[in-house]
């Protein structure tokens, strides 16, 4: 612990520079500059309105907030999580001349996608304005849940960060994996709706993103209470997740650079 509060308040300035450096050289080349950060998700959001309810006929209320708090929230996972596992390696240049706790690279990649997701939260708001969506003080839960699905992010992007340095894959099979992941979740579904509810209540207790993405739904767009339990059992999860990414990667980062 003392470790970690050591590296936090020595690295911390460099995550924060390295992050926004990222951000910056991310949208260089592009006329539209971060104009993009706000225009994929719209786009992506208005690919899934259409299907689901033009040629599938859905009819869930606010269905183009609903839309886009899923993939606000699912690419802060998707994305650090997939872009982790070979994270070592991609920093090569960095992690064999200069040394940094390798959990940082996670940190920055992290930041990254949390200032997108701010972003089109933001989004979500004029959306929730536009549309006139009530809300009612089941707003407050989005905090909870926003910070469990960053702890389990960071958590699982640790432990397989560790791991994608010894196996190739493991990328692979982590693309995979967060495929099936992404249609579990009720990205553009109501999983109640599709599935038997005894099946749905299953499939969103044992699934953290599924169910921190239908909390978030509930709280913010439809003005109900989220199971708080839940949200205080995976935060307890992503804090035990965290602590065994962050231990892995202390006790085994002196033998990545031999490996890279």
């Amino acid at each position: 612990m003392k470790r970690f509060i050591k590296d936090m308040r020595r690295y911390l300035p460099y995550t924060k520079y390295a992050t926004k450096s990222g951000l910056k050289s991310e949208v260089a080349s592009s006329h539209l500059s971060w104009l993009w950060w706000i225009l994929d998700p719209i786009l992506f959001m208005l690919v899934y309105w259409f299907i689901f309810m033009v040629i599938f006929g859905q009819k869930k209320e606010y269905f183009h907030v609903f839309v886009f708090v899923g993939l606000s929230m699912w690419n802060l996972f998707n994305k650090t999580v997939s872009g982790s596992v070979r994270i070592v390696a991609a920093n090569r240049a960095v992690v064999t001349k200069v040394y940094i706790p390798k959990y940082f690279l996670i940190l920055i990649l992290l930041g990254q996608n949390l200032f997108k997701m701010l972003i089109s939260f933001g989004i979500v708001i004029v959306m929730m304005i536009w549309s006139r969506v009530p809300v009612t003080w089941n707003v407050i839960y989005v905090i909870p849940i926003l910070v469990d699905l960053i702890l389990i992010t960071f958590g699982v992007s640790a432990i397989l960060a560790h791991f994608g340095v010894f196996m190739d894959d493991l990328k692979n099979i982590t693309n995979v994996g967060l495929r099936i992941l992404f249609y579990m979740s009720g990205i553009f579904y109501v999983i109640t709706d599709r599935v038997d509810k005894a099946i749905a209540t299953l499939l969103l207790k044992v699934n953290p993103v599924g169910f921190l993405i239908d909390a978030c739904r509930q709280a913010l767009v439809y003005s109900t209470t989220p199971h708080r339990r839940l949200i205080l059992f995976w935060f307890v999860v992503g804090l035990g997740l965290s602590a065994i990414g962050i231990v892995t990667i202390y006790k085994n980062e002196n033998h990545y650079v031999k490996v890279i």
